[in-house]
């Protein structure tokens, strides 16, 4: 696999209802990887521990393939890395909007002025206002126009969608796989949108209660779940693998979900039973499962 852009060493934060870790993690380049979880479970912490807003109380992070005993990241380092918070940075509100993109372009040396102004024209975000008197969308826009215009080699997103329109939820959806096809960029993203994960992500993280309950392939889950129904054999039916759901349907026929569909598959073939009915499961399905305490295989 590629080289690995970012990674938590048995890092371990305590905050005030919730420790994280410890957390194993790493982060391969040019994919875009997707924090999956419940609210509160620790992901937004972990993109905090990412940017150096906050420090670990044990374990370490490491950028590149370095870590650095300082309590800063170098700045040829941090150059490198765009985050886009969930919440607004509140000491920018009464400053212009142009104004804090000329700030941010005197720290990054890759800053691209034509393409912060293509994207401000094309999320239509009018100018000259103080951040403070945008719209929560508008805002959004801006924030995520200014992270790209940064051509990132590292690009943390936090909820990113919250507050845009369709149209802009589409131009990011593109310009975020833009900059990882064109640029090489690696993306670590934070949602509840299920459209974007299923859009954009080539690996899932789930984070729950603080804790990392593995790295998945989004083909390779997406691959496992199907609802499969057959003609009623309870012995056949408890040998099968990864069962998270069964039951008793009409006419002598039985319902189950795997998460290990090519086992289902395999055993089924074995006893000569061919299904009645198969399903693949969605995406959201799969996730669901996954939270609620599915055990999947990595890959």
């Amino acid at each position: 696999m590629d080289n690995v852009a970012l990674e938590w060493r048995q890092v371990v934060k305590k905050r005030d209802r919730m420790t994280l870790g410890p957390i194993d993690l790493k982060l391969h380049e040019n994919l875009v990887t997707a924090l999956i979880g419940r609210n509160g479970s620790g992901k937004s912490t972990l993109m905090k521990l990412a940017v150096q807003l906050i420090h670990p109380d044990s374990g370490e992070v490491a950028w590149f393939g370095q870590t650095y005993s300082a309590e800063s990241l170098p700045v040829d380092v941090r150059a490198q890395i765009s985050y886009v918070p969930e919440n607004f940075i509140v000491e920018e509100d009464g400053l212009k909007m142009d104004e804090v993109a000329e700030f941010r372009a005197s720290w990054y040396p890759k800053w691209d002025w034509q393409r912060y102004e293509e994207l401000i024209h094309r999320f239509d975000i009018p100018s000259g206002k103080k951040l403070n008197k945008l719209s929560k969308g508008q805002r959004r826009k801006f924030e995520i126009a200014a992270a790209l215009a940064i051509r990132p080699k590292l690009l943390l997103l936090d909820e990113p969608s919250s507050g845009l329109d369709p149209f802009a939820w589409k131009t990011m959806m593109n310009e975020i796989r833009r900059c990882v096809d064109e640029d090489g960029t690696t993306v670590l993203l934070s949602t509840h949108i299920v459209e974007e994960v299923r859009r954009m992500a080539d690996y899932l993280v789930l984070i729950d209660k603080g804790h990392s309950l593995g790295m998945v392939e989004k083909d390779f889950l997406l691959e496992r779940g199907r609802e499969i129904w057959i003609t009623r054999d309870d012995e056949l039916l408890g040998e099968m693998p990864a069962v998270v759901e069964s039951a008793i349907e009409s006419q002598g026929m039985v319902r189950f979900i795997t998460m290990d569909y090519p086992g289902a598959a395999a055993l089924l073939e074995e006893a000569g039973v061919k299904p009645i009915q198969v399903r693949a499961l969605e995406l959201d399905e799969m996730m669901e499962h996954w939270m609620n305490g599915a055990v999947l295989e990595a890959h």
